[in-house]
């Protein structure tokens, strides 16, 4: 069961080094493309929009090489057995805004090829999110303590989750006397 779990995050995880590594070229020839064809006028690309190319492409370039080497898979060269699937490359947290990142700027490479370097204002989501993860995940709760406002649905008792079904039976079985029903040692 675990080796098919591996087998199967390992290919996934092939797949998404191969999207990977073609996001790293598709995106720029698609954006010179989309510019020679229906943009002429901005060809050469100005100063500025190759500064904010070139300023986004080493985050790009980076985290797209954490995430390569982070999730190829190592087979044994003469048998071609998996020797390790590598990390989930579909696990949630700083593997998703990595991918999230590449994706916001592969769409502003080509969306400023396409619509003009305007579109390189959507990459400002980036900085957005940071500080609005960084206020609700620290500064908010060492400002306002651990609990945001008590909300009155706080404030009522909370009955004790409901166990199992067995739990929810033996609980009945006791408060009416059932012989059946007896305690035990060490627990509630």
């Amino acid at each position: 069961m675990a080796q098919a779990s591996a087998k199967r995050i390992a290919s996934q995880n092939e797949s998404t080094v191969k999207i990977l590594r073609l996001g790293m070229i598709l995106p720029t020839i698609l954006s010179l493309v989309i510019r020679f064809l229906f943009r002429r006028s901005s060809l050469p690309p100005s100063k500025g929009s190759l500064a904010i190319y070139i300023a986004t492409f080493f985050p790009a370039f980076f985290l797209s090489n954490y995430l390569v080497k982070m999730g190829t898979t190592r087979r044994d060269p003469t048998t071609g057995t998996l020797i390790s699937y590598g990390e989930d490359l579909s696990q949630q947290g700083v593997t998703e805004w990595c991918f999230d990142i590449l994706y916001i700027t592969w769409a502003c490479q080509i969306g400023s090829g396409a619509f003009g370097e305007w579109f390189w204002w959507l990459y400002m989501i980036i900085p957005v999110y940071a500080v609005l993860k960084l206020y609700t995940s620290v500064i908010s709760p060492m400002v306002f303590g651990s609990r945001g406002p008590a909300s009155p649905a706080e404030n009522t008792p909370e009955k004790e989750p409901p166990g199992s079904k067995r739990q929810e039976k033996q609980r009945k079985r006791q408060e009416k006397g059932d012989p059946r029903a007896r305690m035990q040692p060490g627990r509630k």
